[in-house]
C-alpha cells in the first residue's frame, strides 16, 4: 500500500475500535505507532513515541493543563462554584424562568475560572439542581439547561480546549482565550433567550422564584461576582497587557483563586488536598491523550495525507463556506461518538491544513470548533454532559434530558451562523492584544 492509502486505513481502523468502546488514547498511540513502523521501522517507530510521549509530559506550554485544571477544583472545593450560583440567582430568580436563566449565568461565570465542560456539568448540577426541583421546575428543562450551559465552561476562558488546540495547531493560546470572550457571551445571551420564550411559551415549565429585596442582591454579587472578577481580571487581564503568557497565567489564575478560598476561609485541608488529588488525575489523562495523539498525528505526517486533503480542498469547484459545513456536519457526527477532548487531538492535523488552504483565520476556526464540540457533548448517544448531569441527577431518566437539549442545540447552531457571518465577533479582542 502507499502512504496515503495506509494514512486512509488508519482512520478507518480508529473509527472502528472508538465504535467497540476501546480507550481513545490507547487506540491513537498502537494505531499510530504501527502505521509508523509499517512505513518506516519498528525501532524508528519506538523511538518516535518515547520521544513524543516525553515531550508532551516535559512540554512548558502543556503545564498550563495541570494549573487551570486545579483552578477549577479549588473554586469548586472552597465553595466559590456555590457563592457564583447564590448570586445569579438571587438576581434572576424571581425573573420568568429566573432559576433557569441564573444557572446559565452561573456556568458562564464559573465557566471564567474553570476550563473543563464536564467539570461545570457537575458542579452546577450539584448546586442549581436542588433549587429548580424545589419551584417544580420542569425535569427535562432543568436538567438540560445544565447540560448545555456547561459548554460556556470551555467558550469562556480558560479553556481546556482552546490550550489543546493552541498547542496542536502553534497558534496564540492568548488570543484564543481572548477570542472566546464574546462568542460566549454571544452563546450565553442566546441560551438565556431561547429558554425565556420557552417558558414564556408555557410558564408550567418553569415557575417564577421568590422575590429577594435589593440589598440581599447586592450582598448576593458582592460575595460570588466580586471574586471571580478579582480572578478573570487577573489572569486575562495580565494576558491581555503582556504581562505574563498563558503558562504564567495559569500559575496566576491558580494562586488567585487559591488566595480568595484562603481568605474566605472555606478550603479545608480535606478539601485542599482533594482539589490536588482531582487535578493530578484530570492533567494526567489529558497530557496521555496528547502524547498519543501526537504520536499518531507524527504517523500521519508521513503518510501525506493532511496535505493531500488541503490540495484536495483548494482544487474542488465549492465555496470554501460549504467545504466549512461539511466539516462541521463531520464534527457534529463523530461528536455523537468521540469525547471532545479526544476528537480536537484526533481531527485538528486532518481538517486544519485544510481550512487554512481555504484561507480562514486560525484563531475563528478555533472557536468555530470549540462550539461544534459543544454540540457533540449533550447530542446522543455518547453526550458527556447529559450523562454527568444523570450522574447527579439520577431521579431523571437520560432520555427525558436530551428530549430537552434540542432548542440549545438551535442555539449553538445560530451562534456558529452568527460568526460565519460575522468572523470579528471573535476577533476583535485578539486584534488588540499586545
Amino acid at each position: 500500500m502507499t502512504p496515503m492509502q495506509v494514512g486512509m486505513l488508519s482512520i478507518l481502523v480508529i473509527f472502528i475500535l472508538l465504535f467497540l468502546r476501546m480507550p481513545v488514547a490507547f487506540v491513537m498511540l498502537v494505531v499510530g505507532m504501527s502505521g509508523y513502523a509499517y512505513l518506516t521501522t519498528t525501532r524508528a517507530a519506538l523511538s518516535i513515541t518515547a520521544q513524543t510521549m516525553y515531550n508532551t509530559f516535559a512540554s512548558y506550554p502543556l503545564i498550563v493543563v495541570p494549573l487551570f485544571v486545579w483552578m477549577g477544583f479549588i473554586a469548586y472545593y472552597s465553595g466559590l462554584s456555590s457563592r457564583i450560583y447564590d448570586a445569579t440567582y438571587k438576581v434572576m430568580g424571581s425573573m420568568t424562568a429566573g432559576l433557569a436563566l441564573a444557572t446559565i449565568g452561573a456556568c458562564a461565570a464559573f465557566g471564567a475560572i474553570c476550563g473543563s465542560t464536564t467539570a461545570t456539568a457537575a458542579t452546577m448540577s450539584a448546586v442549581a439542581l436542588p433549587e429548580m426541583k424545589k419551584y417544580n421546575y420542569s425535569r427535562s428543562l432543568s436538567t438540560a439547561t445544565v447540560a448545555s450551559a456547561a459548554i460556556l465552561g470551555v467558550m469562556i476562558p480558560p479553556s481546556v480546549i482552546f490550550i489543546l488546540y493552541g498547542i496542536s495547531t502553534g497558534e496564540s493560546i492568548a488570543k484564543l482565550f481572548l477570542a472566546g470572550i464574546l462568542p460566549g457571551l454571544l452563546l450565553m445571551v442566546l441560551f438565556m433567550l431561547a429558554t425565556y420564550l420557552i417558558v414564556r411559551r408555557n410558564p408550567d415549565l418553569a415557575p417564577a422564584g421568590p422575590k429577594v429585596p435589593w440589598g440581599e442582591k447586592l450582598r448576593a454579587v458582592m460575595r460570588g461576582g466580586v471574586e471571580v472578577i478579582i480572578i478573570f481580571v487577573c489572569v486575562m487581564g495580565g494576558l491581555f497587557a503582556g504581562f505574563f503568557t498563558p503558562t504564567e497565567a495559569g500559575a496566576v489564575g491558580a494562586f488567585s483563586t487559591l488566595v480568595v478560598a484562603l481568605i474566605r476561609r472555606q478550603l479545608t485541608w480535606r478539601g485542599f488536598v482533594s482539589s490536588l488529588n482531582d487535578a493530578v488525575r484530570i492533567a494526567a489523562m489529558i497530557l496521555f491523550l496528547s502524547g498519543a495523539a501526537y504520536v499518531y498525528g507524527r504517523f500521519l505526517a508521513i503518510t501525506g495525507l493532511p496535505a493531500a486533503m488541503a490540495t484536495w480542498a483548494t482544487e474542488i469547484a465549492l465555496p470554501p463556506v460549504l467545504i466549512l459545513v461539511v466539516i462541521l456536519i463531520v464534527y457534529l457526527i463523530l461528536g455523537c461518538f468521540i469525547d471532545a477532548l479526544a476528537l480536537i487531538l484526533l481531527t485538528v492535523p486532518i481538517f486544519y491544513p485544510v481550512v487554512m488552504a481555504l484561507g480562514f483565520d486560525s484563531v475563528w476556526f478555533g472557536v468555530i470548533i470549540v462550539l461544534a464540540l459543544g454540540m457533540g457533548v449533550i447530542t446522543p448517544p455518547v453526550g458527556a454532559n447529559v450523562y454527568v448531569v444523570a450522574g447527579v441527577e439520577r431521579e431523571t431518566p437520560v432520555m427525558t434530558i436530551f428530549r430537552g437539549i434540542w432548542p440549545f442545540l438551535i442555539c449553538i447552531f445560530v451562534c456558529i451562523a452568527i460568526l460565519i457571518t460575522f468572523p470579528g465577533i471573535a476577533l476583535v479582542i485578539p486584534s488588540l492584544l499586545r
